[in-house]
């Protein structure tokens, strides 16, 4: 088992050099010259000259790429000439924890409606529930995440006044205007995620509820929701757990949109001011942390798979 974990730590060690490799290349790659950006129209060409050389622009593009990787990796990302202020602290410590509520809090609320659903749909198969539950995963799938935030807004906060239009109150400082101020963005970046979840659980539980040691432990006498939640909903946790690492990068991605319509001040506005502004050093920033996050916890959802299954364990 131990050299399973060292196997898989060592494939995303090597994913993520290859992802800094890509996000280094963005800013090589994008268009305009980041000196110019950062001087603006007005400039002398000594000016150009030291900018150029206090970025390390003037040495060769390997050396960059070391010197870049490592102040990365040690916290030193630079400064933003838009906002005039230090990007680490900016990305870390502002506008990442905004970011990684909103997806727990759409984590947490597509699991609670999703995983029941899925077992209810699949334990009364080919009923009236199974046919509705069907619908609104499918109905849920199919809403993009703007226009469903849209929508909510309009008649939630505007309409009938319950929740509040837009804007973020951190829920670590006022826990219940913060989380009131969460519920339609939540909702919105998890709608789709709620559809996945359900279809998945719906599929394999069916799936398991045919197998023989489940009529073994109905034929012995076993409480009916024992059946389901303890023999039948153990053996669907791989997939389940499978689908939720993978859909972490719909949610990030989902996050830049939703968080642009509820103005919250996440990675996604973050990434969105940045690229209209043409700010490469910050998209770098986010990006790369952004693959990060999400290279790491498909690593988590690898490392998860022997205590969720024993016989995956090493003899």
């Amino acid at each position: 088992m131990l050299r399973q974990a060292s196997a898989k730590i060592f494939q995303t060690l090597v994913v993520l050099v290859i992802v800094s490799i890509a996000s280094f290349s963005l800013l090589k790659l994008a268009p305009g010259d980041p000196v110019v950006l950062m001087l603006g129209s007005e400039y002398s060409q000594d000016s150009y000259d030291e900018l150029q050389a206090q970025l390390g622009l003037d040495q060769p593009v390997a050396l960059q790429y070391v010197r870049w990787l490592r102040d990365f990796v040690t916290g030193d990302w630079g400064n933003s000439y838009v906002a005039k202020t230090d990007i680490f602290a900016f990305v870390v410590t502002q506008a990442l924890p905004v970011t990684l509520t909103l997806t727990a809090c759409a984590i947490v609320l597509a699991i609670l409606i999703g995983v029941p659903l899925g077992v209810v749909s699949a334990v009364r198969k080919d009923s009236a529930w199974d046919v509705g539950i069907a619908a609104f995963a499918l109905t849920g799938t199919a809403f993009p995440s703007f226009f469903l935030g849209i929508v909510l807004i309009w008649f939630f906060a505007v309409k009938v006044g319950f929740f509040p239009v837009m804007g973020f109150v951190a829920p670590w400082e006022d826990f219940w205007s913060g989380m009131l101020h969460l519920v339609l963005p939540a909702l919105t970046l998890s709608t789709f995620f709620i559809g996945m979840i359900v279809r998945v659980t719906r599929a394999a539980m069916v799936e398991v509820l045919e197998q023989p040691y489940i009529t073994a432990a109905i034929a012995r006498g076993e409480p009916h929701r024992r059946v389901i939640w303890v023999h039948g909903f153990r053996n669907i946790l791989m997939p389940l757990v499978t689908v939720i690492g993978l859909q972490l990068g719909a949610i990030l991605q989902g996050a830049v949109l939703t968080e642009t319509v509820f103005s919250l001040p996440g990675l996604g506005q973050m990434l969105t001011g940045a690229v209209l502004g043409r700010e490469y050093v910050l998209v770098q920033a986010g990006v790369m942390l952004t693959a990060t996050l999400f290279i790491l916890v498909n690593l988590a959802v690898d490392l998860s798979y022997p205590f969720l299954d024993p016989r995956l364990r090493a003899r």
